[in-house]
């Protein structure tokens, strides 16, 4: 099973490091990113923690997170595939950038990579992920890398009290590949 990958734009996945804790605590810092940690990222300890969470998971087979990286091996961002279910061939896709290459197409060519990746490496069939209908830079990015929608489950997000309805897309090993765009 492959631990890396190339991208298209110069970009690759890479499986986290425990070099990585200066990007994790950075990332981490955007309050878009921190609100959605099990806990506060807000030290080298707790960036230690999530490093070795995605390593322990990779290890056990539940769960694959790709650091995405340019050409200067700079963090971007992450792809992952999580609530793997081998009997069932399926995963949860989730993924986020920095704000800094937000907009610039960086999760959807690394979205699409992980998917293959998925596909062919973990001999997954279907790959479902879900972002809040008042995201729509998230919908824009699965519907990029060939996600197609499936519906909206009722208030199934809490975030600091509110209730937020999500969509659901999926994509299956035997959909057609999307086309490579920069969205």
């Amino acid at each position: 099973m492959r631990d890396h990958c190339e991208v298209s734009g110069g970009l690759s996945l890479r499986r986290w490091s425990s070099e990585d804790v200066r990007a994790v605590l950075t990332a981490f810092e955007d309050p878009m990113m921190s609100r959605q940690a099990a806990e506060p990222i807000d030290s080298p300890g707790a960036a230690e923690r999530w490093l070795t969470d995605r390593t322990d998971q990779w290890t056990s087979g539940t769960a694959y997170a790709f650091a995405v990286v340019d050409a200067a091996d700079t963090v971007l961002g992450q792809v992952a595939v999580g609530a793997v279910n081998h009997r069932h061939g399926t995963g949860w896709v989730s993924y986020w950038t920095t704000p800094a290459v937000r907009g610039r197409g960086v999760a959807s060519r690394a979205c699409r990579t992980l998917a293959r990746w998925c596909f062919d490496d973990l001999g997954l069939y279907r790959l479902e992920l879900g972002h809040r209908l008042d995201n729509p830079a998230s919908c824009t990015v699965a519907r990029a890398a060939g996600f197609t929608a499936e519906g909206v489950e009722r208030q199934k997000l809490e975030y600091d009290g509110t209730r937020y309805d999500v969509e659901r897309h999926a994509r299956l090993a035997t959909d057609a590949e999307p086309r490579a765009t920069d969205s």
